[in-house]
């Protein structure tokens, strides 16, 4: 992915390279990539003006049937050569656009991370946006599945997983990892590592900046893999080759990935830790000589994504699966409060560099079930809306909040413990997400009744197998 790409760079690199096939790829609402093929021959310079015509009223969350044409246009900064593809194939993100006005598409999930980076300049609070976030997964062995009228199963398994340590492997070579240890020993425990390293390779050739991988807490093959930081939609177009990446190493390998944040019960989730910093001019505002060398900026950033926390995380952490990792008294990040080490808080402040420049806040609600376009975006207006109405945080919580006395612990507020909770206070709290247009009303609307819809009631609606554990002698 190459900033400075225009159209003629990318009909050159698609020749140099022998590419025979175009691939145009945009993400859905609710955050998964879709994508169709043209041959290398219909690429043109005026394709990446005039776009091409597709049926958006297929897409989750779109358009209408009686208002269904639409445009894609293609970012020629995105051009990636795709890792996985027989033939040569050259990836391109697009743009949607009304076919009509030309003007770009209000639910496009990239459009608002795009309008958020520019409202962000046009605030002159700053000019760059860096997120880091940290996608945790599991790399699985078997995943099998069902809903019917008469059933509902899942069944999981790995290789590694503690609960195989009695199966006849013929041999059974043990080294199973025990529950919640993780983190993270070394080979033939690990039994992950030589995989995360071609997953890493994948992804340096792909262009891709990536600091580390390891092993993570749970068992059953949770992994992390951590991409350097990047400007928001940058991060987001990034995250999105990440995933396309890993699942597919993973499935080359005779494996599955889920990114799924709670998919085992007695273990840790999977969470996306986001680093967030504000810079302009090239200098990085978070760092000053407030609590834990921060600045006052960064402080209100923090009152902003402490006050809209229920609301946020609509967007952060959007799924129904989401709020069984999002749990009190475990290490999941549910308290509404900040510190420069507690890890149950919402938002950390990394100790790990005294220089300014990695002077970052850490927002750890998220978990990797999000689309990180719309995740993000809402993340840095609900910081902005801190710096601009000078939200006080309050008082950091430094103590270890598992032992608080019952009545302090009681003053501590928590995010929702559910999707619906938090869909209804996004609906009650979104002014700070509509300045600048950013989120417009129909996008609110409608993630707030699809989300409703299509999620949380059908999952009401569906009886649990542990009800029938519980409750089917009575």
């Amino acid at each position: 992915m190459e900033k400075n790409f225009g159209p003629k760079d990318v009909l050159k690199l698609a020749k140099e390279k022998g590419i025979k096939f175009i691939d145009f790829r945009f993400m859905d609402f609710p955050g998964l990539q879709q994508h169709f093929t043209i041959p290398a021959a219909e690429l043109s310079e005026s394709l990446f003006e005039d776009g091409l015509g597709f049926d958006g009223s297929s897409i989750r969350g779109w358009q209408g049937i009686h208002e269904s044409d639409m445009l894609v246009v293609p970012d020629p900064t995105t051009a990636t050569i795709d890792p996985f593809s027989v033939i040569p194939t050259l990836i391109l993100y697009c743009n949607i656009l009304d076919p009509i006005t030309k003007e770009r598409y209000s639910r496009d999930p990239r459009n608002i991370a795009t309008k958020a980076e520019h409202y962000l300049e046009s605030t002159g609070i700053a000019d760059t946006a860096f997120f880091g976030p940290e996608a945790e997964f599991f790399i699985f062995s078997d995943i099998r599945c069902g809903q019917e009228s008469n059933c509902g199963y899942y069944y999981i398994d790995s290789e590694e997983a503690i609960w195989n340590s009695g199966r006849v492997e013929n041999p059974n070579l043990g080294y199973k990892l025990r529950h919640k240890e993780g983190y993270f020993p070394i080979p033939p425990s690990d039994q992950q590592h030589n995989l995360r390293s071609e997953m890493v390779q994948v992804m340096l050739d792909a262009g891709l900046n990536i600091e580390c991988h390891h092993h993570e807490v749970a068992t059953a093959g949770q992994a992390e893999i951590d991409i350097r930081f990047a400007p928001l939609v940058t991060m987001a177009d990034q995250l999105t080759m990440f995933k396309y990446i890993i699942k597919n190493v993973a499935r080359r390998n005779n494996k599955t990935v889920t990114f799924m944040p709670k998919p085992l019960f007695g273990d840790n989730g999977s969470g996306m830790h986001c680093h967030v910093s504000l810079w302009k001019a090239g200098k990085p505002l978070f760092a000053g000589n407030k609590y834990a060398g921060l600045s006052q900026e960064a402080l209100w950033f923090i009152g902003g994504l402490l006050r809209h926390a229920n609301s946020l995380v609509a967007f952060t952490n959007p799924t129904t699966n989401s709020y069984k990792r999002l749990v009190p008294g475990y290490e999941a990040p549910v308290n509404i409060a900040y510190s420069a080490r507690n890890r149950s808080a919402c938002c950390r402040i990394p100790m790990y560099s005294p220089s300014p420049k990695a002077k970052r806040v850490e927002f750890r609600v998220p978990d990797p079930s999000c689309n990180p376009y719309m995740a993000f975006a809402a993340i840095l207006m609900a910081g902005l809306d801190g710096i601009q109405n000078k939200i006080d945080p309050g008082e950091p919580m430094d103590k270890d909040l598992y032992d608080l006395p019952p009545e302090e612990k009681a003053k501590i507020p928590q995010v929702p413990g559910s999707l619906g909770e938090a869909l209804a206070h996004l609906k009650k709290d979104h002014d700070y997400l509509t300045r600048g247009d950013v989120f417009t009303e129909d996008v609110l609307t409608t993630w707030i009744d699809y989300k409703r819809v299509k999620e949380v009631e059908a999952v009401q609606l569906r009886p649990h197998p542990y009800e029938f554990y519980l409750y089917y002698d009575i």
